[in-house]
């Protein structure tokens, strides 16, 4: 492993100014090194960070951050700007407990201008910040980067729609990693660029424009040709007038992502000019490493890798997560909804940009005409997945739980309202460890629970995953969703045969206390079953009968089995990977205040705050949702309300 040089005298991007050319790229290819072997060991977001580090360090270099403010869209563009900010010291904490962040956070640096983990946010953020300047009366630049398919997003022409109409001094870089506007990278066209962008050319052209339109008609006219006839010779270089100048953004571009020199020019050249400017800007994604440019998409990120080959390599051996013949959740998804859609050809799948993280692309290879990637575009995909249900189709909405939440409003107005039969398939629900806050999916059931006609519904294991798939196939009534978590699944035996749906609302006990009576019942719901049904164990050795339930159901609960259990038991605990507030627990509570008002669960689960990165076990481990953490909370309780047990109970402390 060979040593950083550079970046240990690099403090600030006040370092950079004055370096020669040799030594901006010497930088860059140490800047590749030190993500790749972060990512191999720790995981990130390879890929994306390796197509924008000349582009990075060319707009520090040129600007003056971070009074000049830079706002990044799909934050994980971000680990070059990191390491370019005072962190490359830490940087090796980059995504673990107590380290630094994956993606951009405002109390993590001042040059982190706006937190972001989704995308398509910073050309809003950045015209609010412009705005805000202009307001103060303050001469700060403000830059908004753009990539990796948020402009897929809506928020992102709303935005844009809004910037050509108050024409604020902003620059918005399209980082295009995808050839999707124009492959036009050559001489003329950044000679061109040169041209237009070059301020003696801006500043006579602002003047003279200033100076005919004081001539009275003949001036107008003046202008408005001039301004035809520069539109007339753009378009030898650029064929169609771009969307963006139709806003009324001035586009330049396309210039080479990845030509140090030429970057550092032109945004030295564009960084004073007035009003709106859009550069594109292509680049390649996951450069410096062919087996990433080949494949960016299974390079996105990656961890457990050889730098030099890509092999992967195990950097847990004989940990329960190298279990090889155990699949993750995200597969027994994706297998039963192929497994069922050959039998009916009424179901379509739906994702918006992560096809391949969804496992929707093991669907596409069998049905590729039945599934649907909207892009970056979730509000979008669930409109559009109503109206396919309108028309008679299954639809199957697969997004990331946190993602999800950028289409609440359609989820309730669109689908849920009308009654419509759209399943959702929320991923990487409750805790992902090492993402962080923006990715954990620990709001879903709080806000799904809350919806009419919607049923809510978790897995305990892979089998009740795929019985909980058929389920929503088969639902007529209305919408229908299940959660499931990143990662490897539990192991359980699969039913052979195609997977028998599940009654709705019905819960399942998974033990009961024989010979010590009956004192206490866990409730859990999803994954975290294993977790309860450890503590069990922990406290029958403690003296203290406990059984535990799987509820399955968050929506509609399984009523006449909680009643039997507030009858049955001293305390009642439910038990849950999300939030508190609206979540399970709370649902569980409201019921029992029907059944028996006089009757409390003890709720556990994640407390009211953000929860930061971390692996999911050492998560549990600090929110007290790890076996003898749920023990240990339930003793406690115990004592609380029914006084000191016998010296038998010996749940550590």
């Amino acid at each position: 492993m060979q040593e950083t040089t550079w970046l240990k005298k690099i403090t600030s991007p006040k370092d950079l100014k004055g370096l020669r050319l040799e030594t901006l790229e010497s930088i860059a290819s140490e800047i590749r090194r030190i993500i790749a072997q972060t990512c191999s060991r720790n995981g990130g977001h390879f890929a994306p960070s390796l197509g924008v580090v000349e582009l990075t360090i060319a707009l520090h270099y040129a600007l003056n951050t971070p009074e000049d403010r830079l706002v990044w869209d799909v934050g994980h563009q971000t680990y070059s700007h990191k390491l370019l900010t005072g962190r490359a010291q830490s940087f090796h904490t980059l995504r673990l407990a107590d380290g630094i962040s994956g993606f951009p956070r405002r109390n993590e640096s001042p040059y982190d201008n706006f937190g972001v983990g989704h995308a398509s946010t910073a050309i809003s953020a950045a015209l609010g910040m412009a705005l805000a300047r202009d307001r103060r009366g303050e001469k700060n630049r403000v830059v908004a980067i753009c990539g990796d398919g948020a402009m897929t997003g809506g928020l992102c022409y709303e935005a844009l729609n809004n910037v050509g109409y108050l024409r604020p001094d902003m620059l918005i870089i399209l980082n295009d990693n995808k050839m999707s506007i124009s492959p036009n990278i050559g001489a003329i066209s950044r000679h061109f660029n040169f041209l237009i962008t070059n301020q003696i050319y801006n500043r006579s052209k602002e003047t003279a424009e200033d100076l005919m339109n004081r001539v009275p008609a003949v001036g107008k006219r003046v202008v408005d040709f001039s301004q035809r006839l520069e539109r007339s010779i753009k378009n030898l270089i650029v064929p169609e007038e771009t969307i963006f100048e139709k806003m009324g953004i001035r586009y330049l571009g396309p210039v080479d992502g990845h030509d140090m020199a030429g970057l550092i020019e032109i945004l030295e050249h564009v960084r004073d000019l007035k009003g709106p400017i859009l550069l594109h800007v292509k680049t390649t994604k996951g450069k410096g490493y062919e087996y990433s440019e080949l494949d960016p998409e299974s390079w996105h990120s990656n961890y457990g890798f050889k730098i030099s080959t890509g092999e992967k390599v195990d950097v847990n051996p004989g940990s329960e997560s190298s279990a090889p013949l155990v699949p993750t959740y995200t597969e027994v998804f994706s297998e039963t909804l192929t497994e069922l859609a050959e039998k009916d050809d009424r179901i379509v799948a739906i994702t918006a940009a992560m096809a391949k993280g969804t496992g929707l692309d093991t669907f596409a290879r069998r049905f590729p005409d039945r599934l649907y990637d909207v892009g970056i575009a979730e509000s979008h995909a669930v409109c559009s997945a109503a109206g396919m249900a309108c028309e008679g189709l299954r639809p199957v909405v697969a997004i990331y739980s946190s993602f999800m939440q950028r289409a609440f409003d359609q989820i309730i107005h669109d689908v849920a309202l009308q009654k419509l039969p759209v399943t959702f398939a929320l991923d990487r629900a409750g805790l992902v460890g090492d993402d962080g806050p923006t990715h954990h999916g620990v709001f879903d059931i709080a806000y799904l629970r809350m919806i009419p006609d919607l049923v809510v519904m978790a897995p305990r294991d892979e089998e009740q995953l795929r019985r909980m798939v058929a389920t929503a196939a088969a639902y007529e009534d209305g919408p229908i969703a299940y959660r499931y978590p990143r990662g490897k699944a539990v192991g359980v035996p699969v039913e052979a045969g195609p997977p028998a749906t599940i009654e709705i609302g019905t819960g399942d006990i998974l033990s009961e206390p024989q010979e010590m009576g009956k004192k206490v019942a866990i409730l859990s719901l999803g994954p975290i079953a294993t977790n309860a049904l450890a503590a069990a164990k922990i406290l029958g050795q403690a003296g203290i009968g406990t059984g535990v339930v799987d509820m399955r159901f968050v929506k509609p609960l399984d009523r006449p089995l909680l009643s039997r259990l507030a009858q049955e038991y001293d305390l009642l605990v439910t038990l849950e990977d999300s939030c508190l507030p609206g979540g399970f627990g709370s649902a569980v509570n409201e019921a029992l205040g029907e059944i028996d008002f006089h009757k409390r669960a003890l709720t556990l689960g994640l407390p009211d705050r953000w929860i930061e990165q971390g692996s999911v076990e050492e998560l549990f481990l600090r929110n007290g949702l790890d076996p003898r953490g749920i023990a240990r909370q339930i003793e406690e309780a115990l004592e609380k309300h029914f006084g000191a047990w016998s010296s038998a109970h010996t749940v550590a402390k």
